[in-house]
């Protein structure tokens, strides 16, 4: 399949991947990572949580892949410790039951068919080894103050996602995907990112103030026609007032599951 990325890799949608850790990204995993552990991290981008899964379960083998090769340049300088390779997730070039644990953050959002993806997944995991997705739900985003632009931003990114068959609200759906694609026993959780600090507002709305203009998703609204350049420009115009405000918050909330194979 050819599955198209929203956001695609400018470099304001990697600086917010760079900032993703297992503490703040894969907490709900944390508890069953030990030293030995094989483990798959797909769509791995930039890098930094394999990094840190790598560090959790070595002396393990780590391996982290990516659709295109452009962000995995920039995670095999990040040190040893896990190999990157560009693979496809509906067809993982690994033989059956490769790995102790399979992880995906912020992956199955993307695809069009995030079933079957699940069901390769499921396929290179050894007997009861686990497969681990987490991924945001943005129809539940919330925020304060309110305004209008933002709303319009949330309205123009589901359409544009809609638009690439994708589903911008996975979270809520990753227990039903797991359980379509064959999973007898899931853990569903939920949690949340909540930028509220000045700097938590800085980093996640100048992102996102740059990101509308700059990255993958602008490209697609404009070409879509689901937006002028001057609508774009009044939504950045948005986030940039949204870092201002003294009280300004937001809550990303995300669902989770741990499904054993």
């Amino acid at each position: 399949m050819s599955d198209v990325y929203t956001h695609g890799h400018h470099e304001s949608v990697l600086r917010s991947h760079r900032s993703r850790t297992v503490e703040n990204s894969a907490a709900y995993l944390a508890p069953l990572l030990r030293p030995g552990l094989d483990l798959l991290d797909v769509g791995c981008g930039p890098g930094t949580i394999t990094h840190d899964l790598a560090a959790r379960v070595a002396p393990g083998r780590v391996r982290g892949i990516d659709v295109v090769e452009a962000p995995l340049v920039e995670a095999r300088r990040l040190g040893d410790g896990a190999d990157f390779a560009v693979d496809d997730v509906y067809a993982l070039s690994d033989p059956d039951g490769s790995y102790d644990v399979v992880h995906a953050h912020q992956v199955l959002q993307h695809l069009s068919d995030p079933v079957a993806a699940l069901r390769e997944m499921r396929r290179v995991a050894l007997p009861g080894g686990v497969v681990a997705a987490r991924d945001a739900d943005y129809a539940a985003f919330t925020w304060f103050p309110l305004d209008e632009r933002l709303d319009a931003w949330l309205d123009l990114y589901r359409r544009v996602a809609h638009g690439n068959d994708a589903e911008p609200d996975a979270g809520r759906r990753l227990l039903h995907w797991a359980r379509a694609a064959g999973f007898t026993e899931v853990t569903p959780t939920a949690s949340v990112w909540c930028y509220a600090t000045p700097d938590a507002r800085a980093a996640w709305g100048g992102m996102w103030a740059a990101r509308i203009l700059d990255s993958a998703i602008a490209d697609q609204a404009l070409d879509q026609g689901l937006a002028t350049r001057s609508d774009l420009e009044g939504i950045s115009a948005a986030w940039q007032d949204w870092v201002a405000a003294e009280d300004g918050w937001i809550m990303v909330p995300h669902g989770e599951i741990l499904a054993r194979a």
